[in-house]
């Protein structure tokens, strides 16, 4: 059986980041620490960053999580800014914070089928 975008949206936290999203992030993010991303490359890996994370994040956002266009967008931009910078974030406060409000704590539960 099927569900819509419609359904699959009521069964998700309504305003949420979908947790496969910051799981995007926190990959591309922690690619931050290893050590041949030299500053002198960074012309290159920030927008790739970018792209990783903000192309992803779009789709997942738009037909999983269901949101509408614009909404996927906006996510899909400031995920996408949050890997660009050049050091991870995922370890600091703000990115705990930001981990806590996207759910991850569910994505958990999907990926090792607990409730």
């Amino acid at each position: 059986m099927t569900t819509s975008i419609e359904d699959r949206r009521t069964e998700t936290a309504k305003g949420r980041i979908h947790p496969w999203s910051a799981l995007v992030l926190v990959v591309v993010d922690n690619l931050w620490t290893l050590a041949g991303w030299a500053v002198l490359l960074w012309a290159v890996t920030i927008p790739l960053s970018f792209l990783a994370v903000s192309i992803p994040t779009y789709l997942i956002q738009r037909y999983w999580n269901g949101d509408t266009p614009g909404r996927a967008l906006g996510v899909s931009v400031l995920l996408g800014v949050l890997a660009a910078v050049p050091t991870p974030i995922t370890g600091t406060a703000a990115g705990a914070l930001f981990l806590g409000v996207a759910g991850v704590r569910s994505l958990k539960g999907k990926i090792f089928g607990l409730a």
